[in-house]
């Protein structure tokens, strides 16, 4: 979260007119014009977001969590605003819900710790989040990782749409 913060600070200033930075226009817009690469990356959107879901979900039980299914999340929303344009992609996910997401995560994540401290256990201490100490250890788990899930995909998204409105 804290490096997501300070790549947002740096991308936050605008370039100078004196630069020769220009907007994005809808000519470069995206990758219209391209078949190829737009009728592969919409067949692979569903599949990459089906792993990033399972990824999350499966990461209390295997290999994986929520940075990782952040990161692929995150990736299948980038590629799709690749193919279509970075106001698309906007249109799905806007910077408001961004935000949202970067900060809800941050939220979750310390509310399932002080939830902890709120029951009679440590910070982060899931075992007291339920009757028995297992069932506890799995909703914290999951709670946690969704958290992360949700901080990472919000934070990588906000740098990709960063760099996009920089221009060319």
């Amino acid at each position: 979260m804290t490096a997501g913060i300070g790549v947002l600070f740096l991308l936050s200033a605008k370039p100078s007119a004196a630069s020769g930075a220009t907007a994005p226009t809808a000519a470069n817009s995206g990758l219209r014009s391209y078949v190829i690469p737009r009728v592969a990356g919409r067949l692979l959107i569903p599949f990459i977001l089906m792993l990033g879901f399972y990824i999350q979900f499966h990461g209390e039980y295997g290999p994986g969590g929520g940075f990782q299914a952040g990161a692929i999340v995150a990736a299948a929303l980038i590629l799709y605003a690749l193919l279509e344009g970075e106001q698309r992609g906007l249109r799905v996910i806007s910077r408001r819900v961004l935000m949202g997401l970067m900060a809800g995560g941050a939220i979750l994540y310390g509310a399932v710790g002080v939830a902890g401290m709120l029951l009679g256990g440590n910070f982060l201490d899931y075992s007291v989040l339920s009757g028995d100490p297992v069932t506890g250890q799995q909703i914290g788990i999951i709670l946690i990782e969704f958290g992360v899930g949700m901080t990472v995909t919000g934070v990588l998204l906000s740098i990709y749409h960063a760099f996009a409105a920089r221009g060319s």
